[in-house]
């Protein structure tokens, strides 16, 4: 049996690295195989934030990639969570009845909704402040230049 918490959870938690995805779909599943990557390259760039300081180019690429698939998988759990039992149960649990426990939501899973729904949006919200900003930045310096050669 497959729980709609447990899974919801794993998808807040863990799902950058594809926890979820293994959890519900076992570990043939190409998608929870990929998930790492956009999360490691996030990390690197952060790494090279560290390393480079916030001129670095390749950092201003990389960093939105971890925070938008925190955010996925933010968005992900939320939507495992909110899944009607009868749903969840014919997907995830087919040979249960539709209103097996696995299937329903209690408090553990409105708390996985709550937090999803808080972490998820911030980092969201960080992800699109820190790429328009660096975008922007990097226009107005190439404006700058492009007017001091005239």
């Amino acid at each position: 049996m497959k729980s709609k918490t447990v899974a919801a959870w794993l998808a807040f938690l863990g799902g950058p690295l594809g926890l979820h995805r293994f959890y519900l779909h076992g570990l043939g599943d190409p998608l929870g195989w990929l998930l790492p990557l956009p999360t490691a390259l996030g990390l690197y760039g952060m790494e090279r934030v560290q390393q480079h300081g916030q001129d670095d180019h390749l950092s201003w690429l990389l960093i939105p990639l971890l925070g938008f698939t925190i955010a996925a998988c933010a968005l992900r759990a939320i939507l495992y969570a909110l899944t009607p039992p009868e749903r969840w149960n014919a997907r995830h649990n087919p040979g249960a009845a539709p209103d097996a426990p696995a299937g329903r939501t209690h408090w553990g899973t409105v708390c996985a909704i709550v937090a999803a729904l808080m972490v998820g949006t911030g980092v969201l919200m960080a992800s699109l402040a820190f790429s328009f900003q660096r975008y922007f930045e990097y226009q107005g310096e190439e404006a700058r230049k492009i007017s001091q050669m005239r």
